[in-house]
């Protein structure tokens, strides 16, 4: 399916149980270097989040970022979070058709989840979980180092091969199973450079001014071998503290995982935790 949104395509897959069960409706966004069909890499024994969250009775919706997949681009000087949370927020807001949202946002589609949580006229949301991003991202890290690398290509858009993603995105040997890779490789894609260099300075120039407009519930997962950012105490400290407005921040390190968290063997246990803390927002929202 796709939405037109200010003359922009976005492309989105979605899924329904197989009977409604007045279920808030799941939106999920990728990360960089990902399309949508990052949410949809099954991992044994339950399957992808959408397969879990399906049979659970949420619809989903897995959108493709405007540059990724079947969405339309945006030029490099209007290719902003903030723009992509005013044109997802506003494909959110019409595939919802009045219900409740949960959005779920991985890496720099947490950062954009978290913007569109912060709009005063952004879609109905019950809650956000955010997953592979956080409040640190170290000085000269991996992230700094990408953001170089794009900066200095010249190239409106990165494409990264499997071999160079792979040490970004899985953790070491034994968190993951090979034979997963596949499946895994075929969600990634080119990403505009100009996300990339914006997303290493994220954390420090747009999160302390948003995270305070945010006045719903918020579940936050780092990986414990995350490559890109801080999974500190004091970081996580930082995330928490930020929130001042939000009902609830559940913040935490996941042991045994890489970045991408959800193409590990531990990812069942996150899609359980992201499941419960969408029921437990559902249950706040009732009378």
């Amino acid at each position: 399916m796709k939405v037109t949104i200010d003359g922009i395509e976005i492309a989105a897959a979605r899924r329904d149980p197989p009977e409604p069960t007045g279920q808030p409706l799941i939106a999920t966004l990728h990360g960089g270097l990902y399309t949508g069909r990052y949410f949809d890499v099954p991992i044994a024994p339950t399957g992808s989040f959408v397969d879990l969250a399906t049979r659970l009775g949420h619809p989903t919706v897995c959108f493709d970022r405007p540059g990724y997949g079947a969405s339309g681009a945006l030029a490099p000087e209007e290719n902003t979070f903030e723009r992509h949370a005013e044109l997802l927020g506003a494909a959110i807001t019409d595939v919802a058709d009045g219900a409740p949202v949960i959005l779920v946002g991985h890496s720099i589609g947490g950062m954009i989840a978290l913007t569109i949580a912060a709009m005063s006229d952004g879609p109905a949301l019950l809650g956000v979980s955010v997953t592979g991003m956080g409040a640190v991202i170290p000085s000269g890290g991996l992230s700094e180092q990408l953001a170089t690398a794009a900066a200095g290509s010249g190239q409106p858009v990165i494409a990264l091969p499997p071999e160079q993603c792979d040490p970004v995105m899985f953790g070491p040997p034994g968190t993951f199973d090979p034979g997963v890779l596949d499946a895994a490789h075929e969600t990634y894609a080119p990403a505009p450079a100009v996300e990339l260099i914006a997303a290493s300075r994220w954390a420090a120039d747009k999160l302390p001014g948003l995270a305070p407009e945010v006045t719903v519930p918020i579940h936050n997962v780092l990986a414990e071998h995350d490559s890109l950012w801080d999974t500190s105490g004091e970081s996580i400290e930082r995330f928490v503290a930020l929130f001042t407005a939000a009902p609830s921040v559940d913040a935490s390190v996941m042991r045994d995982v890489g970045h991408s968290i959800d193409h590990h063997k531990a990812a069942p246990a996150l899609h359980l935790r992201q499941l419960a803390f969408a029921h437990e927002c559902t249950l706040r929202a009732r009378p």
